[in-house]
Parts: C-alpha cells; sequence; structure tokens
C-alpha cells in the first residue's frame, strides 16, 4: 500500500491508465481479429476493409505504449502478406 501523497497519486493514475491502456488493448485485438478471420474465410475486400482499420489501431497502439513498436510494425506487415497471398490465389 501507498504511503506518501506522491506514491498514492501514482497509484491513482495507474489504475486510471490501467483501465484506458485495456480499452485500447482490445480495440487493437478486436481490429486484428477481424482481419484474421476475414482471411481465413477467404474473403479478400473483407480483409482489406478490415485492415484499413486494423493498421492505424496497431501503429496508435505501439504510440501510446500498449505494445512495442517492432511488434506493431511487423504485426501489419504480416497481415498485409497474407492478404496478398489471399490475391495471387
Amino acid at each position: 500500500m501507498a504511503n506518501t501523497r506522491s506514491a498514492k497519486k501514482a497509484a491513482r493514475q495507474a489504475e486510471r491508465r490501467a483501465v484506458v491502456n485495456k480499452s485500447r488493448r482490445s480495440r487493437m485485438r478486436s481490429a486484428t481479429r477481424k482481419v484474421e478471420e476475414a482471411i481465413a474465410a477467404g474473403d479478400r475486400a473483407g480483409a482489406l476493409a478490415a485492415m484499413t482499420e486494423a493498421e492505424p489501431a496497431l501503429i496508435r497502439a505501439a504510440q501510446k505504449g500498449i505494445v512495442p513498436r517492432n511488434a506493431s510494425r511487423r504485426k501489419v506487415s504480416r497481415l498485409a502478406q497474407r492478404i496478398a497471398k489471399l490475391e495471387k490465389k
């Protein structure tokens, strides 16, 4: 338990940030899931539409410190590659 005023304030701030971060992480995962479901279904148009929402969500999550920058870039790249494979089939 925090003893000093500054530690108590830091604990309150951490709680608020945790709620916001949870929401951002959920938004990112939902957007990614939509892309992956469209790819699994073989729906190229749906995958592209979902990717237009997922890419900014992933990049924004990295900017806000939810996931590492390289992890979000890697995820975007791999999803884009999977969508490109759909186009070839």
